[in-house]
């Protein structure tokens, strides 16, 4: 498949490596404190990607990668118990609101085609799927299985998901025949726990054969470059408990994405790389440090980390607590985990409640890392508290609608909260800070 190299028909990291700045660049650029000729070279190295499909219309476009700030995405999707378009946009719509950077539309129920094409109809913000859910789903529903599918047939979905206008696909094509093989003779504690990972794992032991991304990434790649759809590479090898980190599977995948990486940008097409995972906590930078050094800097997206296994219903916190510690050590975006991770689909309350903590995470990342502007806010709002002017706390504060509803329902006085009343250390030295 060969596509001219005019302006409209070349991609992101195309455009950059010609040394042409491109709108999405231009707004890209605007929303962080870098020149945009920088952010063009940055993308030109692939060390920055801006997801942008082609015709995804009403996309405001973002930056993902290194001296940008720290991204974070939300999950979304539908179930076979929980198939109402009505609630997934009631949840884009909060995603939106709460300002995640992203979303990723996982849906496995319903109609899974006309679900992403209403939602990314409904979203501004980059939107990313993994393409071989709804395969998975469909020729089930025909009374068939995924392990019969043609890589043909699996083609045909990844480019009807791309020409509908998603902007960033996972594909598991770093998990390898020889990966599972040696899976056999040493089993891990937990197993696979990447869905995608399993699914094409099933389809390689039934037949036989290779990974078909893996085999054939290079058809996938045409497909990417034509719509200009980013790489997320998946994980198909994440640990999926603490036992499982940093083991020889997750790295032997990480080695097969870095080269993945290299086809990718060879072939004018924007990648970043998926990582774990559950993580003992001291285990975290060390893994940063290594997928960059690997994957030539490539932009990392960890899912997490969780950094214990036996928190569940407070996942959102475990991963809060890993997803800084990544962030502050190089880790480039961040997968959100609701309160429901492990237990159920989420809620809009879990969403919220999931975008909330991610974004401290990154926020605290970001300060971690030097990002110029970081600690700005952080610093108005200890004048804010100096000054007791609550109205500019609420302006400041991540989440201004929790903000107001603990002031409201612990009756705080407008020049002090009810933990200290009279005795607010502010209010006591009130004459030495005039």
């Amino acid at each position: 498949m060969k596509h001219e190299q005019n302006e409209d028909m070349m991609t992101q990291i195309e455009s950059a490596q010609k040394g042409m700045v491109t709108d999405q660049m231009k707004t890209a650029a605007a929303k962080e404190s870098i020149d945009v000729e920088k952010l063009r070279q940055l993308t030109a190295e692939g060390k920055v990607v801006i997801p942008a499909n082609r015709n995804h219309k009403n996309l405001d476009p973002i930056g993902i990668g290194k001296f940008l700030k720290t991204k974070i995405n939300a999950n979304i999707g539908t179930s076979g118990d929980f198939a109402k378009i009505e609630d997934e946009l009631k949840k884009i719509d909060m995603v939106v609101k709460h300002r995640a950077d992203t979303v990723m539309d996982l849906s496995t129920g319903g109609d899974v085609s006309k679900i992403r094409r209403v939602l990314i109809e409904r979203s501004s913000i980059p939107f990313g799927n993994v393409p071989i859910y709804q395969m998975a789903k469909d020729i089930a529903a025909k009374g068939g299985t995924f392990v019969n599918m043609s890589f043909d047939g699996m083609l045909e979905y990844i480019e009807a998901q791309a020409e509908d206008g998603v902007d960033f696909m996972t594909i598991h094509a770093g998990l390898t025949r020889k990966a599972v093989e040696k899976l056999k003779k040493q089993p891990r504690r937990a197993g696979i726990v990447s869905r995608g990972g399993s699914i094409i794992t099933g389809w390689m032991l039934h037949n036989d054969k290779e990974n078909p991304f893996y085999e054939h990434f290079d058809r996938i790649l045409e497909i990417a470059r034509k719509y200009d759809v980013t790489m997320s590479l998946g994980d198909g090898l994440r640990p999926g408990c603490l036992s499982d980190g940093s083991d020889w599977g997750q790295m032997e995948e990480l080695l097969t994405l870095g080269e993945l990486v290299k086809q990718c940008r060879t072939s004018g097409v924007q990648v970043m790389v998926e990582g774990p995972g559950h993580l003992p906590i001291g285990q975290i930078e060390m893994n940063i440090k290594l997928q960059k050094a690997v994957c030539d800097d490539a932009p990392f997206y960890v899912l997490g980390p969780i950094v214990t296994d036996i928190a569940p219903g407070y996942d959102h916190i475990t991963s809060a607590i890993g997803g800084a510690i990544a962030a502050a050590a190089g880790a480039d975006y961040l997968c959100y985990v609701t309160p429901t991770e492990h237990l159920g689909l989420p809620t809009e309350e879990d969403v919220k409640e999931g975008i909330i903590a991610s974004r401290i995470a990154a926020h605290v990342g970001d300060i971690g890392k030097g990002i110029p502007g970081a600690m700005d806010r952080d610093n108005q709002m200890a004048e804010a508290r100096r000054k007791l002017d609550w109205k500019k706390q609420e302006t400041l504060c991540m989440d201004p609608e929790k903000f107001r509803e603990i002031r409201e329902r612990r009756g705080s006085a407008t020049d002090a909260c009810s933990m200290c009343g009279d005795l607010c250390v502010y209010k006591l030295l009130e004459d030495f800070y005039k």
